[in-house]
């Protein structure tokens, strides 16, 4: 019997450490940061990969939940309007053999309470449906599916989008400037 509560510790105990996890990504999504090339390709690869799979599950899950697809592009291309914006407001110090930068905190926690909110509502939302059992539509639909998947569209289309430009910065800060 007890080690059939060890599998719902865990489960606790992982719930309870995401407004943790939240903190602290938080802080060094906001600490001032030297900007490294081959960090900037890793994460424009990690992105571009985890957005590609992202759009094709959501072509996959339009099946069962209607504007999935539609929602995620929409928050993806929303994500990257945000990520552009967010390079514009990155503030950038340049010293002799190396780039620095501080992203925005206004907009990095903008954009994690949006998703915060967004995930919390998923799941007050699915437990309610769950629980009161949707009429003709399917409960996966009802709990908002679509617009979850499209707050994590917006946060893939942020970092993409930033981190690109952040590479493009590194770029033009390592090119000899000619008078």
């Amino acid at each position: 019997m007890p080690l059939l509560i060890v599998p719902v510790l865990v489960v606790l105990a992982l719930v309870a450490l995401i407004p943790i996890a939240l903190v602290q990504r938080y802080r060094m999504g906001t600490a001032r940061q030297r900007a490294r090339g081959w960090l900037a390709a890793i994460n424009i690869v990690g992105f571009a990969l985890s957005a590609a799979l992202f759009l094709v599950t959501a072509a996959l899950t339009s099946i069962w939940v209607p504007g999935a697809l539609t929602y995620t592009a929409a928050g993806l291309a929303i994500g990257c309007v945000l990520g552009m914006a967010g390079l514009w407001l990155t503030r950038w110090e340049s010293v002799p053999g190396s780039l620095y930068y501080t992203p925005n905190r206004w907009l990095v926690l903008g954009i994690t309470l949006v998703v915060t909110g967004r995930v919390l509502f998923g799941f007050w939302r699915a437990w309610h449906t769950w629980r009161a059992g949707a009429d003709d539509a399917s409960w996966l639909a009802a709990a908002g599916v679509a617009k979850s998947m499209a707050a994590g569209a917006v946060v893939l289309g942020y970092y993409l989008a930033y981190w690109i430009g952040v590479r493009r910065r590194i770029r033009r800060h390592l090119v000899p400037r000619r008078l």
